[in-house]
């Protein structure tokens, strides 16, 4: 039995719909996982000793708002450049290898980068 022409030599190609849902998906996913990376920073840097909630000293972990946080430290330059990095560093050492494109994005990036208006993230 023949195939036919379609069957044969057409591959099915992504619609515009199918593509945009990758690129929602691809988003929310990368802004799932920066708000985590934006909590693993705030633990690390230690910033819930300088917070103004109750819940976070209780707790000796960011239980707030890790955003606000994080770029308050980083706007005052309260953590050195090279601590930043070294933290950046230790988190890329423990990310799986077979971790998602936008995780890995995410993960990729240094606290800095959250904040910095660029026009590709």
């Amino acid at each position: 039995m023949t195939k036919t022409y379609r069957e044969n030599d057409i591959p099915m190609r992504k619609t515009k719909t199918a593509k945009l849902s990758s690129e929602l998906k691809y988003a929310a996913r990368f802004e799932a996982e920066k708000a985590r990376q934006q909590k693993r920073y705030c633990d690390a840097f230690a910033l819930w000793r300088s917070c103004h909630l109750g819940i976070c000293l209780r707790s000796r972990a960011c239980r707030g708002d890790p955003g606000a946080s994080l770029g308050k430290a980083v706007a005052l330059a309260s953590v050195p450049q090279r601590v930043q990095w070294q933290a950046r560093q230790e988190i890329l050492i423990v990310t799986p290898r077979n971790i998602g494109a936008p995780e890995r994005a995410a993960r990729q990036c240094m606290p800095i980068d959250f904040y910095a208006k660029r026009g590709k993230r």
